[in-house]
């Protein structure tokens, strides 16, 4: 049977020649069904059993099916892509189709805001009806099961035993059983007497020379009827394994004006089932959800009361109440409160009768629904103790149309907050409650920090009288050693050594006002540790806590055992990181000899302090002729270092060579028209030559003469000429 979805106001339907000239434009679609059919895995037989229960002929892919199919695979037509969805496939019309045929059903574009409507969409195949293993044990045989019996031992037989419309199967040799409404077991039973009659060997006891097996090798299609508030009303073919939820999953799922908690199942002109969809979607329960049978009717009625839930729950939603169902059912169902609701009341907004909306035409009331105070947020989810039923107070009853919403907590900007600041491992802003002391807000703010004075605190307040311009009224309030606890342990701990604090029990509480602002101090003068770092070549690198503020760099030297004789003192790296000063030029030699030298600066936390090794070779790299290490000459300057390297190459730019010290110094040569300057290399120094950007243009030398020459004779003219005079 074809899937026929209505066609969208104002769209053109198109004819059945215009779809398969549509397809016809695409050479490759039929190859491309039948890849699909492929890797889904399904056999021959499972698609056809699929493609019946589903209501289309269950050939109607043969020609698509690997092991069956033609060398041609023909073209499909829309009919056939539509199927796919049957196999649990995602449908291919879509992609390939440029406007909508109508015989696919279109999903609906967003979520319905009706709690339940979206799940039996066609987009998954969770209500398909299990096709593979056993039947239940409760299945019912009827015509058009294909059952197979199977006889071993004293004979080997094998039958397939379809099931006439009339109710039997015909058994070769044995005759006609009829199997109508039978279980397996009772099937089994009564094959033990029409077998035994034939066959001797079949026994119900142990000493049985020849068995048997019969099982359900295909079930039938029933025909059932899906009416009323559905996206497609009509007749199906569904599994006689299939249920309610199978055949409105075939119908296209539940319209949104659909009775949830209300669906009728009707045979013989009687209602045998009604189902409460909420059971399935709200507790998973299915034992209503019972199996089809042929002339089956499911009716699904308009819906009655609905209620819409906003605001801060879990699921919000239009949810179907029932008679007698309260605020705190509707609450439930939609999950319960989130963690940021305001569990003080519940706001109700219900439609007045015509009679009472007077003159203003007044169509709605608020109801503030109040809750117990105080609520543990803990008890406000599901289970007995958290049960929402306990917590709504009175018990409400809700009518149709109403809107229920929970609103949420104010955010920081909305509400009264302290503040605390300094000395406290969190400082921040925090909620204000009636009642608060500043020994809570130490607590929300996890406590004090190393080095705090509990001595006092000072609260700025906001003023009672803002006439004059004043911002804030501060006051002193006393502490005591009692404030030094580690959060939620209930063990003090001590402080550092330093300022004594007031003895326990000697300072009153503080109750705070909203907004006041609270700051902690910290001792005067209290400071942890401050360290540097030298390293290379002392007796005993490491990492040294300053002693006093003053330290200098000769006394973290002596500290760690001075010099070695392969230190290179001239090479010192100093390094501050702090205030981002970088690498400092330090004369070591003279701050070891001369204490009072400004070389020998104060040492600040942080300081990086590395002593090379002496190095007797200077390296020499870049554009010159031969890169390496020249020995070190004392006295010589920097031409003995580039003509031992081979001298400059032709890219060579020889203005701008670089000398890198052991200390990490940059030196430039500086060279103009008269006059030059050059770095003297070190032992352990670098010499760079750079190279000439070779897009820079190159200077005529001849034009370079010239104006030399120009020059050197405009200055003689001026020399003659103030002579003269």
């Amino acid at each position: 049977m074809l899937f026929v979805a209505p066609i969208a106001a104002g769209a053109q339907q198109p004819t059945t020649t215009q779809v398969q000239q549509a397809l016809q434009q695409q050479p490759g679609l039929g190859d491309a069904v039948r890849n699909r059919i492929a890797q889904s895995g399904l056999t021959a037989d499972q698609i056809r059993t699929r493609l019946s229960a589903s209501g289309y002929p269950s050939t109607l892919l043969d020609p698509y099916i690997t092991a069956t199919g033609p060398l041609t695979t023909p073209a499909p037509g829309a009919q056939e892509l539509a199927a796919l969805q049957a196999l649990g496939l995602p449908s291919m019309a879509g992609q390939v189709l440029p406007y909508d045929t109508g015989l696919v059903r279109s999903v609906r574009t967003a979520p319905s805001d009706v709690f339940g409507v979206d799940v039996f969409q066609r987009t998954t195949t969770q209500f398909l009806p299990l096709l593979a293993g056993p039947v239940p044990a409760d299945y019912k045989l009827g015509p058009g099961d294909n059952l197979v019996l199977i006889l071993t031992g004293d004979v080997e037989l094998s039958y397939s035993l379809p099931v006439t419309r009339e109710g039997f199967i015909l058994i070769p040799q044995v005759g006609q059983v009829h199997v109508a409404n039978l279980t397996l077991d009772q099937l089994r039973d009564v094959l033990y007497t029409r077998l035994g009659r034939v066959y001797s060997g079949v026994r119900r006891a142990g000493n049985a020379t020849t068995r048997f097996d019969v099982t359900v090798a295909n079930v039938r299609a029933n025909q059932v009827y899906v009416v009323g508030e559905v996206a497609q009303p009509g007749a199906y073919q569904i599994s006689s394994l299939g249920t309610v939820f199978t055949a409105l999953y075939a119908a296209g799922g539940v319209t949104e004006r659909a009775k949830l908690r209300g669906v009728d199942v009707q045979r013989l002109g009687k209602t045998v089932a009604t189902l409460d969809l909420y059971d399935y979607l709200l507790r998973g329960d299915t034992r209503n959800d019972i199996r089809l049978e042929t002339g089956d009717v499911i009716f699904v009625p308009i819906h009655e009361s609905r209620v819409r839930v906003s605001g801060a729950v879990l699921r919000p939603a239009v949810y179907e109440t029932k008679a007698g169902e309260t605020l705190a059912d509707v609450i439930r169902a939609s999950g319960g409160f989130r963690p940021d609701a305001a569990l003080e009341r519940v706001t109700v907004a219900r439609i007045l009768p015509a009679s009472e909306r007077g003159a203003q035409s007044i169509a709605r009331q608020s109801i503030v629904v109040p809750l117990p105070s105080p609520i543990s947020r803990s008890d406000s989810g599901r289970g007995e103790k958290g049960d929402v039923r306990s917590v709504i107070v009175p018990p409400f009853a809700l009518e149709d149309g109403d809107v229920v919403q929970v609103d949420s907590l104010e955010s920081a900007a909305e509400q009264y907050t302290v503040a605390i600041t300094g000395m406290v491992q969190q400082p921040g802003n925090y909620p204000w409650r009636p009642g608060i002391t500043l020994r809570q807000l130490m607590v929300l703010a996890r406590g004090p920090r190393i080095g705090v004075d509990l001595r006092e605190a000072e609260i700025a307040r906001l003023p009672a009288d803002r006439s004059k311009g004043q911002l804030a009224t501060t006051l002193r309030v006393s502490l005591d050693s009692t404030y030094l606890f580690a959060r939620d342990s209930g063990q003090r701990y001590v402080g550092p050594p330093g300022v004594p604090f007031p003895a326990a029990g000697t300072a009153a509480e503080v109750p705070l006002e909203p907004y006041d602002n609270v700051l902690i101090f910290r001792q005067p003068d209290f400071e942890l540790q401050r360290t540097v770092t030298i390293t290379g070549e002392v007796a005993y690198p490491g990492t040294y806590a300053l002693r006093a503020k003053d330290d200098r760099l000769a006394d973290l030297v002596e500290r760690a055992g001075g010099l070695t004789p392969r230190a290179y003192s001239e090479g010192i790296r100093f390094v501050r990181p702090a205030d981002d000063r970088g690498r400092i030029n330090i004369d070591l030699p003279k701050a070891l000899r001369d204490h009072a030298s400004r070389d020998n600066i104060i040492l600040q936390p942080g300081d990086s302090v590395r002593i090379p090794e002496y190095q007797p070779s200077v390296r020499v790299s870049g554009a010159v002729n031969s890169p390496g290490s020249v020995l070190y000459r004392r006295g010589a300057g920097l031409e003995y270092y580039l003509s031992a390297a081979g001298g400059f190459n032709r890219v060579a730019d020889k203005g701008a060579v670089r000398v890198r010290l052991a200390n990490g110094e940059i030196r430039t040569r500086r060279k103009s028209l008269f006059f030059g300057s050059s770095p003297t290399p070190g032992p352990g120094s670098e010499v760079f030559v750079p190279s000439k950007d070779p897009n820079e243009p190159r200077t005529d030398k001849v034009a370079l003469f010239a104006a030399i020459a120009q020059i050197l004779a405009s200055t003689v003219a001026i020399i003659v000429v103030a002579r003269r005079l």
